[in-house]
């Protein structure tokens, strides 16, 4: 299959500032704030002097969507009564301290044009990112509370109308959303910034403390760009299948689930193979189903800009199901398209058509299963009956893999619990977490595609560390749901290196191998 590589380029990419980045945060920060009280450019390239691996923005397209600076600061400093101009020596991270045990966060600012693209949540991970890299002890800052003058006669005191946000009656458009990312209050800073009348010179004085200070083991080595994540939020959508009208039916459906999956601070979401033959129920007449898989694939621009904007918009890594594509050579293959939170598409094939795919739809197999490098670590994808054959998730472990996600699509029990049975074995035999994903439903008029049976689940190993039965959850069969899983990273690391068994450890290379051929033909 051709690929298409500016694909695999990033839209959006969170990176450190740089010099010439400086002209731009000027202007921006003036945007945010006024050209009054934005950050000049002696501002800027100070902060970069005194802390350079602290100060991020996030860039989309080419434009600067988004900035952040810190420096490192000494806990007494950091957790005493403050104002911002003392804190950071007037904007400049003249305070840092190269030895400093606290990152503090002295700026968040995003663009205007780019807001509601969670920026700020992607500035706040890297900011958690870079805290747990130098094994600091946390990030503290001070954190406005724009619905405070509004508000302070209902609540009597800026302490009352703090502690109404915190119990939950009330919500602020910043500190509510501070507590959502795992912040703690500690108190309140008078006079922070006298010039915030919103907030009346107070702030929130906030912390977050870092969670691998505790004993805590590493990730085996893999071939990552960052340190992994301590856990990995997943989601995965059991979707019912239904007849539509238009190609922006269908794209309401998807978002509204990826919309739902992000609102619970999901890393990954994964929709069933096959998800987009709910297209063919537009059509009006009446196609063979050589003909029918063949029109779908003319919706393939359309699918894959569709998962990529969400992916973007919403902040989540989305495995897209799968959509039928023809190729340049005529064939059509099965594939997902993985869709990451910074805007790069990867495309995977089903690499075992079953017997009904290659003759009903003159489907056929693709070539090769590679990892997609993500945020979260490397990951793999089993496309149905992919899972079935141990040889791909050897293979796709072997290359690094901590998660798979195996979208499918199943018509009876039967069916279903082949790729159920075979997917726990996966997880079992390679000590790694398999996530399941299946339609329910049906599509009166469609061929081949009638009846659905579907129990989506999440999978994990089955010793000590993990949930009881090596399930970490489970759906109801064929009612539409989504199901989420929290999967710890350092889980696999301690079943891997000192679990009840070690599968990956204990094999016999003396006695057998796996050889995957790199030209098939």
């Amino acid at each position: 299959m051709s690929k298409k590589t500016s694909e695999h380029q990033p839209k959006l990419l969170l990176r450190k500032a740089l010099p010439d980045d400086v002209p731009q945060l000027a202007e921006l920060t003036g945007r945010v704030y006024s050209p009054e009280w934005g950050h000049s450019t002696e501002m800027l390239r100070s902060q970069q002097t005194h802390f350079p691996e602290g100060q991020f923005v996030v860039e989309y397209e080419g434009r600067l969507a988004g900035y952040c600076a810190t420096f490192r600061i000494d806990e007494a400093t950091a957790l005493a009564p403050h104002t911002w101009e003392q804190i950071t020596g007037g904007g400049m991270a003249s305070r840092h301290k190269a030895d400093g045990d606290w990152l503090y966060g002295m700026e968040v600012v995003v663009h205007p044009d780019f807001r509601g693209m969670r920026i700020g949540q992607r500035l706040y991970q890297a900011r958690k990112r870079l805290c747990t890299d130098l094994k600091l002890r946390g990030i503290v800052f001070g954190g406005r509370i724009p619905g405070l003058a509004k508000n302070l006669q209902r609540y009597g005191s800026p302490e009352g109308y703090v502690q109404a946000v915190v119990e939950g009656k009330r919500r602020d458009l910043t500190l509510s959303f501070q507590l959502n990312n795992d912040f703690k209050l500690i108190g309140l800073l008078r006079a922070y910034v006298p010039s915030d009348y919103e907030s009346l010179g107070y702030a929130a004085h906030l912390i977050w403390r870092n969670p691998r200070l505790l004993d805590h083991p590493d990730m085996p080595s893999t071939p990552s760009p960052q340190r992994l994540p301590d856990s990995v939020r997943v989601a995965s959508v059991q979707y019912q299948q239904r007849r539509i009208t238009s190609f922006e039916e269908f794209a309401t459906q998807v978002e509204y689930f990826t919309d739902i999956a992000a609102d619970y601070n999901a890393d990954f979401v994964t929709f069933p193979e096959l998800i987009t033959l709910q297209l063919l129920s537009i059509e009006n007449t009446e196609l063979s189903p050589g003909e029918s898989i063949r029109k779908l694939s003319h919706y393939t621009p359309q699918v894959k800009e569709l998962f990529s904007r969400l992916a973007v918009h919403y902040n989540i890594n989305i495995i897209g199901g799968t959509h039928p594509t023809e190729q340049d050579n005529g064939d059509i293959h099965n594939v997902c398209y993985v869709c990451l939170r910074d805007g790069s598409i990867h495309e995977r094939e089903k690499l075992h058509p079953t017997p009904s795919e290659r003759d009903v739809w003159n489907i056929t197999g693709g070539e090769s299963a590679a990892t997609i490098q993500t945020d979260c670590g490397p990951i793999g994808v089993m496309i149905c009956y992919d899972s079935e054959f141990p040889e791909v998730a050897r293979h796709l472990v072997d290359q690094g893999a901590l998660i798979l996600f195996v979208p499918f699509c199943t018509d009876v029990r039967e069916g279903y619990l082949r790729v159920r049975y075979c997917s726990q074995a996966r997880a079992i035999e390679n000590q790694c977490y398999v996530v399941l994903s299946g339609n329910v439903g049906n599509l009166p008029g469609v061929n081949n595609f009638d009846i659905q049976y579907g129990q989506s689940c999440i999978l994990t190993p089955s010793d000590f560390p993990f949930a009881r039965d090596g399930i970490a959850a489970d759906s109801t069969p064929n009612i539409e749901t989504v199901l989420f899983a929290e999967l710890r990273l350092e889980s696999l690391a301690r079943a891997r290196n000192a679990g009840s068994v070690q599968n990956l450890k204990d094999r016999r290379f003396d006695l057998y191998q796996t050889r995957w051929y790199p030209n098939p033909h």
